[in-house]
This record gives C-alpha cells, structure tokens and sequence, in this order.
C-alpha cells in the first residue's frame, strides 16, 4: 500500500505475528533475555520468554515488574546465570519493528558518559507506549468493477476517480469529486465499491526534492555543494557551517537534506526553540512542498504517537525536533542537521543530563553518516574542533543578496543616561524616532521577562523572596503577580509591606520587558507595540504575533531572548539592546561567550532584506572586549581571545568539568553528604575537586543544594573518576538526591 497524491494504493494487509498476549498456561520459558526498563535501574533485568515468541535485541516488550507491568527494550547483555523457570516471563512482543543496532549502541554510549541509569536513557526512547501498536486502519472503498445502472454527473466524477483501483476514504472521495457524501453512499449501496481497510495516512507528506530549489549565491552554491558531497560519501564526517546572520545558511544545508532524501535516508533538524520556528516549518515547505514531522513538548499526545511510530517504521522521512528528537527510534537515520548549535537550549538538566549538539555528533559516529552544526556565531568546542581538524569549516561571510550588516555602535550609559525613572538612554529614544518616521520597525531588547527582576519596601527595605527558593520574586505588573521564575510560585502583588505594614512604598527595582514597554507606550504615544515574552502567551499566540510582526503589523517589538533565534522581520531596520551588560554580571566562565553570541544574534535581526540598518548597544563597560568584539565587527579577535583564556585556564575545550549537585530537604543534610562525598574523592594527578559549596541557587523547590566541581584534564578519565567517588561514598538515602552533570553548562 502506498499514499500517492491523497489516494492510498490498496493491498491486503498481512495478519499480525509476534503479538503475543499468552494465557498462563500456555507460557512454557524456553530462553531467558536481559530487557532494560524504564527506570533507574544499573542493568537490565532477566526474564522469559515464552514459547512461539520470536524476540531479539532491540524488541519492545511488555514486561511484568513488581505489582505493575511497563515497556521495555530487550538487549543483547549477558543474563543472569539463572533458571527459566525461576523467571517472570515476558507478557507482549508489541507489533511494531525493534529499535536498531546504531540506536541501540547510542542509547549505551549515552547512559556511560553520561553516568546515567541504562533505564533511564531507554525512558526517552519509550515515551509513547501508546505507538508500540500499529495505527488501527480505517474503513475505505475501492471500486468493484461493477457498474451503476443509472448514470449522473456527479456519479461519473467519482469513477473517474476511483476506476484505477486506489482505495479512498468516504469523505476523501467525495471531497476530491466535489460531491456530497450521499452520492459515494449511493455507489456503495448499488455495489460499485466495495469495503477494504486502509491504513491511516502518514501525518506529513514526503518531501519533494526538486518542488522548488532555491536560488543560491555563488558563496552559498559553494558551501551547498560541499555539503552535498559530505552527505554523499554517506561516511561519519562533521562540518561546521559558519555563516553571518542571513546569510542563507538554512537554505544551503536544505540541499544537503534534500541529497540525504535522495539516498532514501532520514533527516533529523535539531532546533533549539522549536515550538517557536514556525518561520523555519514555513521556509521547509516553501522549499519542499511539506512541512518536516515536528518533535516538541507541545505537540498534542496523538500526534506525537503518530510521529514516532511513523519515524520507527520510515514513513516519516525528516523531523524537525528539539533536544528530545534525538532519542526517536529512526529506521534509517542518514544525517543530522543541528541549526543554531551554540545556543544552551541544547542541554537538558533534568534525570538524564546531555548536551543534543554533543550527542549528535556521537550519533552521527555510531551510525557513520554525516552531522551538520550551523550557526553565526558557533561555540568554543566547535571552534576549536575546526581549528585543530576534527570538523571540516565551511564559511559564509556575507548576507544573502549582497545586504549590508547593520551599523552597530556602543552608547556609553555613563556619558548618555536616561532620563531619571526611565531606560532608554536619548540616543535610543532618538533612533527609534527616527526609526518609526521612515515607517520601519525596531525592537527593543531586554532578556529578562515580567516587569521588575525585584520588589522592595522603601520604609523598611524587606525584599519579597520565594518561600521555596533562594530567589527574588518578579512582578508581572500585566498580571498584577509575584512569580519565582525558578519553580513557579506566584502570589497577588500586595498593597501594604508585609513586614511594617506601609501602605504605597513598595518600589520596583530595576526593568524587566513589561517595564519598558510602559515607558515606550509613554514615550512613543502613537506607535504600535508588541511585547513578546513566554509568561505572556502560549506557543499558538506566540506564533500569531511573529507573523503580524513579519506583515509590518507592529512599529516596535519588546521582545526577550526568543526574538533573537532565527525569525527575520522584513521591515525591521533598528535593533537596541536595552542592557547589554546584562550577561556579563556572574561567574559563570561561559558568561562572556554568550553574551556575545546573544547580541550578536539579537543585532542581526536588523536589515535581514538590505535596508539600511543599525544595532545600538546600551553598555556601562564600552571597553569590554565582548563590546569592543561586537561593534568593530572583529568576531575573530574575540574568539581568539576566549580561546587562548580558556586553554591558559584548563577549561573546556582544553580540561574536562564534571558537576555533583547534592539536594536534600534540610541545608545539614545536604551539606554532610556534599562533604563524605568529597572524602570519598580518589587521589588523582590529573583531576582536582572544587568544594563542596552552595549552590548559588542555595535553595530550589524548598530542597537545599550543593555542589560539588570536578576539573581535570583533557584526557582525564572525569566519569571513571566519578564513579569510583560515588562508589565509595554515602549512598542516597532519605530525601538526599545527587545528580551528575558532566560538561556542565550551568553554574547556579
């Protein structure tokens, strides 16, 4: 059976094997397989299987543990020297094709560096139970050959149709004929068609290659072609794909996806905010006729079903997914394409902690076919990869259509403050004037959400906290809330301090997008203003608000960070960024990098289209290498220089980190079990332990936390290392957790 232009090519369907729901008598153990469940769990656990059940490694199953039953993969570990008959057995093989080799080495790679449970990596794989079982079919009809005694207009459309033997549905037929449901009825009543069950059609269609290429540069044509012949020796490379802001990176590695296709491979697009690129799904159709599979947290929980069934059996050919697409069952997986692989949205913090960019690139090794990074402004690691030859470097140095980079300049807030109250310092506000006389847009910039970062009583000097963590409270005026941005508490904004009980002298400190949306509303009386900010919208509005900014439907943009992810705004021509020393104020060693990737992303969305465009830069450290970096345009004397800060300091790329964040309900608890462990620590020459200490965020969701940092070398053993500290400290008990972080990105 095939679905061709909304027609499916009917064949019987064969019977289902394998399925096996067994009576208790009829279950006689012949073998015994290791199956990894979805837990945490060091191994996997040993069962039978029952007699007529064809299971091999990579086999989903459904097994018995404990008092309930769960999935579980079977894989080809070496089982417990143990009797059959002393097994639980093995209650289903489900109905649907095993999770392959490459997959199967990948989820074992990812479990070891990662210091993880093997059942908790499987947990990601097996995350829709409900797809282990084949789509049902729906009912469909399909011309008999037979004739209808009295022939109409509308009758003779539907068998023009349907006289070629392809199965429809009811409502499919009639919709292709342009008649009512009732004309198909009558046909089937009369005997014409006759019932057949067809399979329910694949959630997106298969992308057309040559539906409508795209027009390259010669630079692009160059970069495309290179990356084809990466794709096409169909061997382990990667390549990293350089490119200024619009520079068309996305429409060059479409081609090398669109040679992948050709190969009859799957495409993985890993996006760091995919619930917000409804730009880039657009871009994909416009170019192949079809949007890509989307893999999101958003995605309704059938669809999500769907996808990853489709993707296990292939009917699905590319998935534009977050970090978590990465761990979908693909039958021929032939290329992964990581867009934006700087941004830390790639690292998930939570059960399992991984970075998808690195893991990619792991996957590409397993499964020997080629990875691409794209971004302009790529990370340290890929960096030096390219340096030293591990990654093959591909340049684009100019926009698309020859358009100009916008004019950036740094206004130093010592020399041009604002006015007193306000943000925007007077040569802001002139520029966006300007800006809105040409009837061109400008986005303000400011990445931090709600209205105020902190609350304060001028009488007494209370400061509203979190009760659960060691966080300010934000207000979210537009709401009238104070919310922890760590774990979710909010509360009504009070009238009255509710330490000395003043009424009206509780003072916000400090501008969050809310507040500066108050002052342009005062300042630019007439324009049209969007605020964009996640606390703000759902995914859907979100979405809506992108493409009115697109049509010209606002003047000035308020936006946070998700603005400055890959979204290209025609008319905008002015971008400022209200507090661009924001990303320098901790310590986090990564903290001068992304600072100068973020502005460097959020000023490129001016003059995408060729107008005459300018990036102002709102700075008390004008001096700052980063701002020096950013406003010279001279990208490559600040890598030069981080580079040579971080090899001098032994940090990664150069030195390998490890993190232990030790939790517990009380701060001693947490505190003796940070310090045993640093006991336990091996004697190493090539690894130190820093700490332990408390976590800046000392307090989250009302457990208190501790950390512990293990920095080595290059080529020290951090995971073997840890767990033999581990091994020979306490263990978890009570409410004390430790979670293991290697490659941190994260310091708080």
């Amino acid at each position: 059976m095939g679905y061709i232009s909304g027609k499916w090519l009917f064949f019987r369907p064969k019977p289902r094997q394998g399925h096996a729901h067994m009576s208790e008598d009829s279950r006689l153990p012949q073998k015994i397989v290791p199956v990894l469940v979805p837990m945490p769990a060091e191994r996997p656990y040993s069962y039978a299987v029952p007699e007529g059940m064809d299971v091999k490694p990579g086999s989903i199953v459904r097994v018995p543990l404990g008092p309930r039953e769960v999935a579980g993969i079977v894989t080809s570990d070496v089982t417990d020297d143990i009797s059959a008959k002393k097994l639980r057995p093995i209650s289903e093989l489900f109905d649907c094709p095993p999770v392959d080799d490459g997959m199967m080495r990948f989820m074992r790679w990812a479990a070891d560096y990662t210091i993880s449970p093997p059942g908790m990596v499987a947990r990601m794989v097996l995350r829709v139970p409900a797809a282990f079982d084949p789509e049902p079919h729906v009912p469909g009809l399909r011309f008999s050959g037979r004739e209808p005694e009295r022939m109409t207009g509308a009758r003779a459309r539907v068998l023009e149709l349907a006289e070629d033997g392809m199965a429809w549905t009811r409502t499919g037929l009639a919709h292709a004929a342009g008649v009512s449901a009732t004309v198909i009825d009558g046909l089937h009543t009369a005997g014409v068609f006759e019932q057949v069950m067809i399979p329910p059609r694949p959630i997106v269609a298969a992308p057309d290659i040559n539906y409508a290429k795209a027009v390259l540069s010669s630079d692009q044509a160059e970069a495309a072609d290179r990356l084809v012949e990466a794709v096409s020796s169909k061997d382990f490379s990667v390549t990293l794909l350089d490119g200024v802001t619009g520079s068309g990176k996305t429409e060059v590695y479409f081609e090398a996806l669109a040679k992948a296709i050709e190969q009859g491979k799957q495409v993985l697009i890993l996006l760091p905010e995919i619930a917000l690129t409804q730009q880039f799904l657009d871009r994909f159709h416009d170019r192949f006729g079809t949007k890509p599979a989307e893999w999101h947290s958003d995605l309704a929980p059938k669809t999500r079903e769907r996808v990853w069934r489709q993707v296990m059996e292939g009917q699905v050919r590319v998935v534009a997914g977050a970090r978590s697409a990465l761990f979908l069952p693909f039958n021929d997986l032939g290329l992964i394409i990581v867009d934006e692989e700087h941004d830390s949205a790639y690292k998930q913090e939570d059960r399992v902690f991984y970075n998808a960019r690195d893991m990619a690139v792991v996957r590409g090794h397993i499964g020997n076919f080629p990875v691409i990074l794209a971004s302009a402004t790529p990370s340290i690691e890929s960096q030096v990869n390219a340096i030293q030859g591990k990654y093959t470097r591909i340049r684009l140095t100019g926009r698309y259509a020859e358009a100009a980079m916008p004019n950036l300049r740094a206004i130093d807030m010592r020399k041009s403050p604002p006015r007193p109250g306000g943000f925007l310092s007077p040569a802001l506000v002139e520029a966006v004037n300007q800006t809105l006389q040409r009837k061109e847009q400008s986005l303000l910039f400011l990445n931090r959400r709600g209205y105020a970062p902190l609350t304060l009583c001028r009488v007494c000097g209370h400061r509203f906290q979190c009760p659960c963590c060691s966080s300010w409270l934000v207000e979210h005026r537009f709401r009238g809330q104070l919310v922890c941005h760590q774990c979710g508490h909010h509360e009504p904004k009070p009238d009255a301090c509710p330490s000395c009980g003043t009424f009206d002298h509780l003072v916000a400190c400090g501008p969050g997008v809310e507040r500066i949306a108050e002052e342009a509303e005062k300042t630019f009386p007439d324009a049209r203003i969007i605020v964009l900010s996640s606390d703000l919208m759902g995914v859907k509005r979100l979405r809506l608000e992108l493409d009115a900014i697109a049509r010209g439907e606002a003047d000035i943009v308020i936006g946070t960070q998700l603005v400055a992810k890959g979204h290209n705004f025609p008319n905008m021509t002015l971008v400022g960024v209200v507090d661009a020393d924001l990303g320098l104020a901790n310590g986090d060693p990564r903290a001068a990098e992304r600072t100068f990737q973020l502005l460097n992303q959020v000023t490129g969305r001016a003059g995408r289209t060729g107008k005459k465009s300018t990036g102002l830069l709102q700075t008390y450290q004008p001096d700052h290498p980063v701002m020096r970096a950013i406003v010279s345009g001279d990208a490559q004397a600040f890598y030069d220089r981080e580079i040579e800060e971080r090899e001098r300091s032994g940090l990664p790329p150069f030195g390998r980190l490890g993190a232990l964040i030790i939790s517990a309900a009380t701060r001693p608890e947490a505190e003796a079990h940070a310090r045993a462990l640093r006991r336990a620590a091996p004697t190493s020459q090539q690894i130190n332990v820093l700490g332990p200490a408390e976590a800046p965020l000392a307090l989250v969701r009302g457990r208190h936390r501790f950390r512990l940092l293990i920095h080595g070398t290059r080529k020290a053993d951090i995971q073997g290392f840890i767990r033999a500290m581990l091994g020979a400290g306490p263990k978890e008990r009570g409410s004390i957790r430790v979670q293991v972080d290697i490659d941190p990105q994260s310091f708080l």
